[in-house]
């Protein structure tokens, strides 16, 4: 009776990634599409012969055509394998075009959980769906999930979406009980929605995506090995890395004299170029050690995949001898006065600081160079 699958969703294919630049871009792209081929290889690896896809396999109900065809060629490639896709909310029902393309060419080992109805997975393991009708449901597409399946099945949910704790008296339309799996006598309840691995209970978990795409999440991208050993007991759930790409925050808190040492704290130059950075640093440094930090920031980002310094935090102490080296009088000290001062005054908002401090910044080090 042992039934042991893979739990993956918000795969995305498909995402743009406006926000970033255009270099970036590809490599995201593309390591959204290389995640079939990876969750694959982990399921084989973990012993599991079904793939659980909770949604949001694609970025929108009018995916690009070669997105669409690419990501089921890869699926039937690993034929030895069934991938179960649920529309979730960015690729919902809604989409019904892209749904009857899909059904149209899919292959034998892709199965299509479209409606909320029972889905034998294997003898004695039945998948009970809850597929997104639209973006925002505005219901508990969970609640049939008590109907009777025979006895000694395993059952297992699939849905998309939050859930709640229910503090108010009438709870919230359009979400998951957090106790969906007792309510409705579940050996395990895959959520997808939630781009993080989170357990909400030892039955119910969210898999997160198995390729991170932004700093929000700490821990490494992937999916969840679950294995249900006899119906009701706990099922064993092993998180399995599947990401490609390390997205990383590093925070630095300075004092005027650690401007040197803070790049210290970023990964290994071998390793940065699968590495998406973001330095946040917080204190105050002086302004010849702030310049040189932004510089050497600058001078090292090529290295990695993309790397974002956030200086906003960062507070700038300049001494008389600092601006001197900028200019003794005349305009440009005059400048660099002035853009001392807007950096220091809390009457602007932190974004106005922020340009200030990075102008003198900038001001100073061209001064630096042209006495080069």
């Amino acid at each position: 009776m042992v039934f042991r699958f893979l739990h993956a969703s918000d795969l995305h294919l498909g995402k743009p990634f406006g926000g970033y630049p255009e270099g970036i871009r590809g490599r995201l792209r593309e390591a959204r599409h290389g995640a079939i081929g990876r969750l694959a290889s982990a399921a084989r690896q973990g012993g599991a012969q079904v793939i659980v896809l909770a949604g949001d396999t694609f970025d929108a109900e009018t995916p690009a055509p070669d997105t669409l065809r690419q990501a089921l060629q890869a699926m039937a490639g690993a034929g030895d394998l069934t991938w179960v896709l649920m529309p979730g909310n960015h690729d919902s029902l809604a989409g019904a075009e892209l749904w009857r393309r899909i059904a149209a060419s899919a292959a034998p080992n892709i199965v299509l959980a479209l409606e909320p109805q029972p889905i034998p997975l294997a003898p004695g393991t039945v998948l009970l769906p809850a597929p997104c009708t639209q973006r925002r449901p505005g219901r508990d597409l969970t609640d049939w999930f008590g109907a009777p399946s025979p006895e000694g099945s395993h059952r297992i949910g699939l849905a998309h979406g939050a859930v709640t704790d229910f503090t108010g008296e009438e709870g919230t339309l359009g979400i998951i009980p957090p106790d969906r799996a007792a309510l409705s006598g579940l050996d395990y309840l895959a959520l997808g929605d939630w781009h993080g691995q989170r357990e909400i209970g030892p039955r119910t978990w969210y898999s997160g995506t198995p390729e991170a795409e932004a700093f929000k999440h700490p821990g490494p991208a992937g999916a969840l090995l679950v294995t249900l050993a006899a119906p009701g007991a706990l099922p064993q759930v092993s998180p399995v890395a599947t990401g490609t790409l390390d997205w990383q925050t590093v925070e630095l808190a300075l004092l005027p004299g650690e401007g040197e040492a803070a790049l210290a704290a970023l990964p290994p130059v071998a390793a940065r170029r699968d590495r998406l950075v973001k330095l946040v640093a917080r204190g105050r440094l002086s302004l010849p050690e702030r310049a040189a930090l932004v510089a050497a920031c600058a001078a090292a980002a090529p290295d990695f995949g993309w790397l974002e310094a956030d200086f906003t935090g960062l507070a700038t102490e300049a001494r008389p001898d600092d601006l001197d080296l900028i200019d003794r009088g005349g305009a440009l000290r005059a400048a660099a006065e002035a853009l001392l001062a807007e950096a220091g005054n809390p009457a602007l908002a932190a974004a106005e600081r922020e340009v200030a401090a990075a102008a003198l910044s900038r001001l100073f080090a061209l001064s630096q160079e042209a006495l080069a």
